[in-house]
């Protein structure tokens, strides 16, 4: 296991790139702690793959440097690195056994035969694989398959990492489910250092204790699942992450207060951060040069039958009772906001008052939340 460091990093596949469209991977600094369990989170053509073909050296990064415990692995190829890599499709041998595919890398370092044993039946325990491991590879289903070579990437103790790079697209949604669980134990039983690629936000989220979210080769937050959650630093990560994703609206920003289609809300309160909107950020908010847009989560949304003091007038557009809580949509001018309820009396064409807390409102500028 190791602590991994990327200096510096960026990737641009042409010479001399120009500017940051010319980037495959933008320019970042980061730094993954040995024995955590870390997921690259985004859209598909964010970067993800390449940063990790990067850390494992299939890839050599056009600037920046890639460390493993201080020490400089850029110009190493992958062998040199002593990492294991578990790719989307199966990667196994067919022709062997269960136990031969699991043991085939401890067998390649020398392991003596009992050790291999030991170290065999823990792995396939673990994944469920123990009533298999005399059967032939090339009869089993897709799922178990990816699971042998999920075993494989997981069964060397001495790796730096274990890499995955979007390892249960071809599993059964059930079994997905329960082999992240199981990935999960795994981490807390081996400590070993894992980092998860995958565009999938409930994979993300369940897996790792930090997630790094991308979008367009650029890192645009990195935090725990919370944090992501309640404090988006880009509102990128408001919209990609929660299911609906964060309500954006623009804003113009005057007098203390924020100015919608549907009226003003004020500007003052205490984040979630714990720090005021001070007069300097509302300032900033005064006179940014750009956008300023308004975010708020749908789970913090609140809604009343009557005006009062801080709410705006909307338009309910949509109600949909989904047993936990309702779906609400509302028109604000001509934006729309939803909100999830626990109870709501309105139905669509109906007039609302919504109230949206000071202390659970955000505020962008150019995207970038203003602290």
């Amino acid at each position: 296991m190791a602590r991994i460091e990327l200096k510096d990093l960026a990737h641009a596949y042409k010479p001399n790139p120009a500017g940051p469209a010319d980037y495959a991977l933008r320019p970042m600094n980061m730094q993954w702690d040995d024995g955590g369990a870390y997921a690259l989170l985004g859209p598909s053509g964010c970067g993800k793959t390449t940063l990790l073909n990067i850390i494992s050296g299939l890839v050599r990064p056009s600037h920046g440097r890639v460390l493993f415990d201080g020490k400089d692995v850029t110009d190493l190829p992958p062998e040199a690195r002593n990492i294991a890599q578990v790719f989307q499709f199966p990667v196994i041998y067919d022709t062997m056994t269960v136990f031969d595919n699991l043991a085939f890398p401890l067998r390649n370092r020398g392991w003596k035969t009992a050790d291999i044993n030991r170290r065999v039946q823990q792995v396939a325990e673990m994944l469920e694989l123990t009533p298999d491991l005399k059967h032939r590879a090339s009869g089993l289903s897709v799922d178990a398959k990816q699971k042998i070579s999920l075993g494989r990437g997981l069964v060397r103790p001495d790796v730096a990492a274990v890499l995955f790079d979007e390892p249960l697209t071809v599993i059964d949604p059930h079994l997905k489910w329960l082999l992240r669980r199981k990935l999960k134990e795994i981490h807390h039983e081996l400590r070993l250092s894992l980092i998860y690629v995958t565009h999938d936000q409930v994979e993300a989220l369940t897996f790792a204790d930090k997630v790094v979210v991308m979008t367009q080769g650029e890192v645009v937050q990195a935090g725990s699942a919370q944090e992501l959650f309640e404090q988006p630093a880009h509102t990128f990560v408001g919209y990609f992450i929660g299911n609906p994703g964060m309500n954006l609206l623009p804003c113009t920003v005057r007098d203390g207060m924020a100015q919608l289609d549907g009226g003003g809300i004020p500007l003052g309160g205490i984040p979630l951060g714990g720090i005021p909107l001070a007069p300097a950020a509302a300032a900033a908010l005064q006179g940014a040069q750009g956008g300023i847009t308004l975010g708020i989560r749908p789970e913090f949304v609140e809604c009343e039958a009557l005006p009062q003091t801080g709410t705006v007038a909307a338009t309910a557009t949509a109600v949909r009772n989904l047993g936990t809580h309702y779906l609400a949509e509302f028109r604000l001018g001509s934006h729309v906001l939803a909100a999830k309820l626990r109870q709501i009396d309105a139905r669509a064409g109906d007039t609302v008052h919504l109230r949206l807390p000071p202390e659970r409102t955000l505020y962008y500028v150019n995207d970038k939340r203003v602290a």
